[in-house]
């Protein structure tokens, strides 16, 4: 998995600052996939560098169904997340190093400054608007595909 984080890092970093807001992200594709292989296809903004990360989606108004952020980490640990200046409710999925879903926090509420803990180590969190994984069906043990995840 380092030398995939390691090229997504890179890319994320390579994409210059906007005058406006000093934290920019790249954005790529991701797909997740259920045990019973039905898949959706996400376009993702990548939160790789401690300041992404801090900001994640804090202060966005609006996302569509098919968006997200995928938090992505240079080993796999305990993680934490909170809402604060998050309007969005949201679902935020833990990942293992190979992209398999280890826990699911659905429906985190706005401005909430509660911390939602994974339960197991994750190497990368995706979070999207709340309600898409019931949506979705998904469950812990369920994949997300990219490349930062190794196969």
């Amino acid at each position: 998995m380092c030398s995939r984080l390691l090229r997504v890092l890179v890319v994320a970093i390579a994409f210059p600052a906007a005058a406006e807001d000093p934290v920019t992200f790249a954005r790529d594709v991701l797909e997740v996939v259920t045990a019973d292989n039905r898949s959706w296809t996400f376009h993702v903004d990548l939160a790789v560098t401690p300041q992404q990360r801090s900001r994640g989606l804090m202060f966005r108004k609006t996302m569509a169904d098919d968006e997200g952020m995928l938090f992505l980490y240079t080993r796999e640990a305990s993680r934490s997340f909170w809402m604060k200046n998050t309007y969005l409710p949201l679902d935020i999925i833990f990942l293992d190093r190979h992209g398999v879903i280890v826990s699911i926090a659905a429906d985190a509420r706005p401005l909430d400054e509660t911390t939602i803990p994974s339960g197991l180590p994750a190497a990368g969190v995706l979070e999207v608007l709340a309600g898409t994984a019931r949506r979705l069906g998904l469950e812990p043990g369920d994949r997300v595909i990219h490349r930062a995840f190794d196969p």
